[in-house]
């Protein structure tokens, strides 16, 4: 289990794991969220199974993260709602991430941790953190 960072960690009877986090996109978004996701962020797009393809939406994957970008028709960004998505050299991402032309917020309030948020191509709320521990 990985170190949280801030209080002990707790193990379950169930052996919890995350799989993956589903963000809603807007119809017809694929290819900008592809370019965001895999282009900025660096993740793989990976094959979504046939039955679920049809759907529409991408799914991408890097290191132990895993992120499936479902189609929504009443799309609507998520603002509050996020993943906490750690990352090793949150300096270079955040740079990446400038560079690019999204607006990176450090936040300096949650103890243990250097984080900050940005918004994806779509609007989506997404936190990026890493451990000072």
């Amino acid at each position: 289990m990985a170190d949280q960072g801030y209080g002990p960690d707790v193990v379950s009877p169930f052996g919890y794991g995350l799989h993956h986090v589903q963000l809603a996109i807007p119809p017809g978004s694929e290819d900008a969220c592809r370019a965001f996701y895999v282009g900025v962020l660096g993740l793989t797009e990976i094959r979504k199974p046939p039955e679920l393809a049809a759907r529409g939406g991408l799914w991408v994957r890097a290191d132990t993260l895993e992120i499936h970008l479902g189609v929504e028709e009443d799309f609507r960004p998520a603002r509050k709602a996020h993943p906490g998505i750690r990352v090793g050299d949150l300096d270079a991402l955040a740079a990446r991430l400038e560079a690019d032309g999204a607006e990176v917020a450090w936040d300096p309030h949650f103890p243990g941790h250097r984080r900050f948020y940005a918004h994806d191509n779509v609007g989506n709320r997404l936190e990026f953190l890493s451990p000072t521990t």
